[in-house]
């Protein structure tokens, strides 16, 4: 293992490097551009034995990712934004196709108004196309979980695509130590780039992706719902044996100082760190507040999070998204996930950080103090943190 300053990007790229991913096509975008040039790179000096194939668009990437690997090749790319969106067709193509393929995401806003920096929008407007969701909160994160992301996309149980969001330049630009670990170690975790599933191949003629008639059709979805069913337990199995090979801890949904809360932040991303730092000092103060990461969105953890939830009074969910008309994702999935059960806490949603927004201390302790304030009167359901609603008013009115 050797420890290294690297920005996010470059962490993936690395990743790509000791996983031994054998093709990478990719088109530049912003904040995602430093992955194909690392990769270059490392191909260039000979530090990397892969095919790069520079293409003309973002759907060309997946498109051209989705042929390498039907022909068996591990396989990766990476985008962000508007370009993921431009993925949209081609995503649902390649989970459809059951193709392990792992994208790297440099979480950014969608336009209109044109918006380069953080936000959770673009994977979260995909999270019904059929692909494995994780999320990292720092660099580490984002090289340990890109390699994860191919343990279980490969599992024979699973094949389905991955996608491994980092926020755009928090992570993306931003240089930390990362301990990159060696080859022979990897190739014991993944094993060899090796199909184990049906492959194109000229002296086996054999049809993807065909027509397919109503009668059969619904037969394919539920394959990839059962496959995200089965992906939960690869998951685990991935994440300890990632922890007894490597020494780093994994979940997909983790507590802290949540044993005794009666109040829980929910938080995905590198707002984590924040949050955490936050209920530290609240702790400090005598307030009975813990902290619920989660690292997997998809598939969503709904039992883990119920059961490390169920005891506290309030939760207040973090959401760097909004699903305009109603509220954010990791809010509507948690609020569902609680369903049929009938003692349940209350569930608020808090949307922040839009757009690149900074996140602050002071906003997790309005969140607090908006959460414990619920508990002896009614507050709504949706609140929008440090956004100026007088400049709306001016022209929408007032709510």
């Amino acid at each position: 293992m050797v420890m290294m300053m690297l920005k996010g990007n470059e962490a993936t790229a690395y990743a790509a490097k000791i996983a031994k991913v054998q093709v990478i096509p990719a088109y530049p975008i912003t904040p995602s551009t430093l992955f194909p040039e690392k990769v270059s790179e490392l191909i260039a000096n000979g530090e990397m034995k892969a095919e790069f194939i520079p293409v003309e668009s973002e759907h060309s990437a997946l498109s051209a990712a989705i042929g390498a690997a039907a022909t068996g090749a591990r396989t990766m790319t990476a985008t962000a934004s508007q370009g993921l969106a431009l993925m949209h067709e081609v995503l649902f193509i390649a989970s459809g196709m059951r193709l392990p393929i792992v994208m790297a995401i440099g979480n950014r806003a969608l336009s209109a108004p044109v918006n380069i920096w953080a936000e959770q929008q673009d994977t979260i407007a995909q999270r019904d196309s059929g692909w494995l969701q994780f999320y990292a909160e720092n660099n580490q994160e984002a090289l340990d979980l890109t390699l994860i992301a191919f343990r279980v996309a490969e599992d024979e149980r699973v094949l389905l695509p991955a996608m491994m969001g980092m926020d755009a330049f928090v992570l993306t630009h931003t240089m930390e130590p990362v301990d990159v670990p060696d080859d022979k170690l990897v190739e014991k975790f993944l094993g060899p780039p090796k199909p184990k599933y049906p492959i194109l191949d000229p002296t086996k003629p054999a049809t993807f992706g065909a027509f397919v008639f109503p009668e059969h059709y619904m037969e394919f979805r539920y394959s990839q719902f059962v496959a995200m069913e089965h992906s939960k337990k690869v998951i685990d199995e991935a994440f300890n044996e990632f922890k007894e090979l490597f020494g780093r801890e994994y979940k997909k949904v983790t507590g802290f100082m949540n044993e005794d809360a009666e109040i829980l932040l929910v938080t995905m991303g590198s707002m984590t760190g924040t949050a955490r730092e936050a209920v530290r000092k609240l702790r400090e103060k005598g307030e009975k507040v813990g902290l619920i990461k989660l690292t997997v969105f998809r598939p969503f953890p709904k039992e883990e999070l119920i059961e490390i939830t169920k005891n506290a009074k309030i939760i207040a969910v973090v959401d760097r998204n909004i699903s305009v008309g109603f509220a954010g994702a990791i809010f509507t999935e948690l609020a569902a996930s609680y369903n049929n059960i009938k003692e349940k806490p209350k569930i608020l949603d808090f949307i922040l950080g839009l757009g690149g927004r900074d996140i602050r201390l002071e906003d997790y302790y309005e969140i607090y103090n908006k959460a414990k304030e619920s508990l002896n009167k009614e507050v709504k359901e949706i609140n929008w943190i440090n956004v100026d609603e007088e400049a709306v008013y001016e022209v929408e009115g007032p709510l």
